[in-house]
């Protein structure tokens, strides 16, 4: 894949909530919810951990649900492989069999029964897209959409690490002490994955799980299904501050 995207961000800290959302796929029934009873302020900053697209019904309406948030907040989004095969199907005629196989047909119905091309899609949702970042960082944790290469520094890091890698369950921590904060590998039980400084909160949102909202400071979990249904907050102990 080709898809560029931004130099990673680095903040040393976030003067309100810093609150990190999972792999939304489209499900924007599960993402309003979510944002219903997170009640995000002007001083929070929100992750968005990738692959916002693809797969569930309603890509259109998390992205214009999105570029509201970003009005009302600090909001990252970070590239996740759903994004970068989009953005490469743009250019790049060999990708867009692929892609569309891959959810992008979902995404092209959420536009309507006519938007048979990617270039009818409204230009700022591709802007918002192309904005996505390769990683977000503070002094306490990382964010990434996949995974991360070990012993490679962050700034090193490559898209096929960054975006593709699935989880093994056998990360090491980071000599940093920082913890990882990560989609992409679905958890199919519903329930945030955490180990040895790990969490992965793709809670498999679009095969009728969860989509997660960590609140990552307090270790507050926050669900919600695409069916409207919502539970939370409870504690994750292991990502207490």
């Amino acid at each position: 894949m080709t898809a560029d995207a931004n130099p990673g961000e680095r903040t040393a800290a976030v003067p309100g909530r810093l609150l990190a959302i999972g792999d939304i796929h489209g499900c924007h029934i599960a993402f309003d919810t979510l944002l219903d009873h997170l009640a995000i302020m002007p001083s929070d900053t929100v992750v968005v951990v990738g692959d916002v697209i693809d797969r569930g019904p309603g890509t259109r309406q998390v992205i214009d649900r999105l570029l509201e948030l970003r009005e009302r907040c600090r909001l990252i989004l970070l590239l996740g492989n759903h994004e970068e095969m989009f953005l490469d199907s743009l250019t790049v005629e060999d990708v867009r069999e692929p892609w569309l196989s891959f959810g992008g047909l979902e995404t092209l119905i959420s536009y309507g029964e006519h938007a048979e091309d990617t270039g009818e899609l409204p230009a700022d949702h591709i802007a918002f897209l192309r904005s996505g970042v390769d990683y977000f960082e503070t002094d306490s944790t990382v964010f990434v959409h996949a995974s991360l290469e070990p012993g490679r520094p962050l700034s090193e890091q490559t898209a096929e690490w960054l975006r593709w890698a699935k989880l093994t369950k056998h990360e090491l921590s980071l000599p940093s002490g920082q913890r990882v904060i990560c989609g992409h590998t679905a958890q199919k039980d519903g329930q945030v994955w955490v180990g040895n400084g790990w969490g992965c909160i793709d809670t498999f949102a679009y095969g009728g799980m969860f989509l997660t909202a960590l609140d990552v400071g307090r270790g507050l979990v926050y669900q919600a299904r695409q069916s409207g249904e919502f539970r939370g907050p409870t504690l994750l102990d292991a990502f207490r501050a």
